[in-house]
């Protein structure tokens, strides 16, 4: 097996680049999962994890594994057979929460909006006065496969006010955009390490508030996976550190060690960063011709849709970014694949470099793809984002 040690630039929908201090953590010496050394880990983990979704929630953790496990976990938790959930549907992520209602044989009510668009506040509200005795509402913060940003105080004001809890899907949202689960009634919520917290894959943040610990006590049946049972992983986060399972040690050092780097960035720093970058993104393709794909307004800061201009070959153009400039995009996913990249500005990856590297890119495979532009365009535009 030939192995590359080739540094990418991550300008996809994810993972996004780590920093070197992450990368380091991850090298340190293996201690048990027990061990006194770690278990001091998971509490500093715990309090980290609290200061970056804003909550003072007690089961604030990372599941060993991916942000879709977090998802699930939040799910499989809440939900028995035959609950209602109410789950808004715009992109791939919403589509696969009704995917998991449905295993567990729960009934899902989606709420639709056409992919790229936010899923409309009153039409979720109004799905929860038409259904009183939903379980969950669920919504995705940071829709990845379109690049929309959802609103959520309003539906967390109007849930807080029923019996029913929200779930809110934040893996691309958190550390880079404003998240506040306490403020905004959130009751479960779920995140994962590879994006705007620039930790490798492998863990899901998420916490879970009195309301809904409350709701998986009362449950009727167990919950439907054994592995992501919360009321057996909170003994082990909690003060009992009673053995479930063998966390993942290195990754929960790498975790640590990028939560450190969110607090000494401070958190608004972090999202003002990732806006501005943004922009400046924004301000770049559209001096290009390559207009953003997602709703005006309610456009991501960290993950940007561009709409493909008409004769271009998608593919070719991603290829042509990764072999001449060692840069990663995504593709479009859904119905939009085809017409839109992906283009990621996360973390560490979310650099004024990174942005005029990518313009100048673009510009120089399009031209030569037989795209007409005026010369450096792109580069100016964003540089005056930059430099004010």
């Amino acid at each position: 097996m030939t192995e590359s040690h080739t540094t990418r630039i991550l300008l996809g929908p994810g993972p996004s680049n780590a920093h070197p201090r992450v990368l380091r953590a991850l090298s340190r010496p293996l201690v048990g999962h027990l061990d006194p050394i770690f278990l001091t880990l998971m509490g500093e983990i715990q309090d980290l994890l609290r200061k970056t979704f804003q909550t003072d929630n007690r089961l604030t953790i990372p599941i060993s594994a991916t942000g879709s496990a977090g998802m699930e976990a939040c799910l499989v938790n809440l939900l028995e057979p035959g609950d209602k959930a109410i789950v808004g549907v715009n992109g791939v992520f919403g589509t696969r929460m009704i995917d998991i209602v449905g295993r567990i044989g729960a009934e899902a009510i989606p709420v639709e909006a056409p992919w790229g668009e936010i899923v409309p506040p009153e039409a979720v509200i109004g799905a929860l006065k038409a259904n009183p005795e939903a379980k969950v509402a669920c919504l995705v913060h940071a829709e990845t496969s379109t690049g929309a940003w959802q609103p959520l105080e309003e539906v967390g004001a109007a849930v807080r006010a029923t019996d029913s809890l929200f779930i809110v899907d934040a893996v691309t949202s958190l550390a880079g955009a404003p998240l506040y689960v306490d403020t905004w009634g959130i009751d479960a919520c779920y995140s994962g390490t590879q994006k705007c917290l620039s930790c490798p894959p492998g863990l899901s943040p998420l916490t879970f508030s009195e309301k809904a610990l409350d709701a998986l006590r009362r449950r009727k049946s167990a919950v439907q996976s054994w592995y992501l049972d919360l009321s057996m992983i909170e003994k082990y986060w909690g003060d009992e550190r009673f053995y479930h399972h063998t966390a993942p040690v290195s990754m929960n050092y790498a975790l640590a060690e990028a939560l450190h780097l969110v607090q000494e960035e401070g958190l608004e720093a972090r999202w003002r960063r990732h806006q501005r970058h943004h922009e400046a993104l924004r301000d770049g393709l559209s001096a290009m011709g390559l207009p953003l794909a997602a709703q005006e307004g309610r456009r991501l800061w960290m993950l940007n849709s561009v709409t493909i201009p008409s004769g271009i070959d998608d593919a070719e153009v991603r290829k042509r970014l990764l072999a001449d400039y060692n840069i990663e995009i995504g593709g479009g996913l859904g119905p939009l694949k085809g017409k839109v990249w992906r283009i990621g500005l996360m973390g560490e990856s979310s650099t004024p470099a990174n942005v005029l590297l990518l313009l100048t890119a673009l510009e120089r495979i399009l031209r030569d793809l037989g795209k007409d532009m005026p010369d450096g365009a792109g580069v100016m535009a964003a540089s005056s984002i930059l430099g004010s």
